[in-house]
């Protein structure tokens, strides 16, 4: 096996109080996994505690530090563009707050590696609704953004504003990274479509999203409102697009 098939991206802004074990859950697996944190200047001390434990694990441990918040969307593209530079086989999407297990990252990675799919999503939704933790409000917020957006976009996948994804390598290669525009849950959504319209097989695969229980959610009604118009943006733009899969 390569000692760079799988990294694992984690964006950071203020999360001392889980950063140290989410990074040791993921590097425990069975299956071999690297890290790269995208830390935006957290002011508590995130990127401090990463170098120190990058002294622990110099191979597997990986920090790329930005100045200031600069958005969810933009950390990704920063990580995908690093990962690619390292020839990385396969990529993943997680948060550091533990509301994605990280022992489901194996089943992300065999749904690639071993049943060749392209694209693999740990999925809120496809077998019910899986949250644990949300008030009702939120569930049925994030369960009928879904809805709109199969709706609009006419792309088959329950949960296209989750963000527990492996892609592969060919994907992130083939996909424009610098015509991404979106930052937050529009995002997850334009990542997916134009997988999706690049013709890409994507799976979603069942999880269980547990809410956090340390530090700040980042969420907030303007990523959500973001997420609501650029979807129609988002169909718009691939009328006057081409896409196809790569030979």
């Amino acid at each position: 096996m390569s000692t760079k098939e799988n990294l694992v991206i984690i964006p950071t802004y203020n999360e001392k109080e889980n950063v140290e074990a989410i990074i040791r859950a993921v590097l425990k697996l069975a299956d071999p996994f690297h890290i790269l944190i995208v830390d935006d200047g957290s002011p508590d001390g995130t990127g401090t505690i990463v170098k120190n434990l990058q002294k622990e694990f110099p191979e597997q441990l990986h920090l790329l530090e930005r100045t200031g918040k600069l958005g969810l969307g933009t950390a990704y593209i920063t990580g995908f563009k690093w990962a690619l530079d390292q020839d990385y086989q396969y990529i993943f999407e997680m948060d550091a707050d533990f509301s994605h297990d990280p022992k489901d990252l194996v089943r992300l990675y065999h749904t690639c590696k071993i049943e060749g799919y392209d694209v693999a999503i740990g999925s809120r939704y496809i077998t019910g609704v899986n949250v644990v933790n949300w008030p009702i409000g939120r569930v049925l917020m994030s369960y009928f953004a879904g809805v709109y957006v199969r709706m609009i976009t006419r792309m088959p996948i329950m949960d296209p504003t989750g963000g527990f994804i492996c892609y592969t390598n060919q994907v992130l290669s083939t996909i424009n990274l610098d015509k991404i525009t979106f930052v937050g849950y529009a995002f997850q959504i334009e990542m997916k479509f134009n997988a999706y319209l690049h013709k890409f097989n994507i799976k979603e695969v069942p999880i269980v999203f547990t809410d956090r229980t340390k530090g700040t959610s980042k969420m907030s009604t303007g990523i959500f409102r973001e997420a609501i118009f650029g979807v129609v943006m988002m169909k718009v733009w691939s009328l006057f697009r081409k896409f196809s899969h790569p030979s």
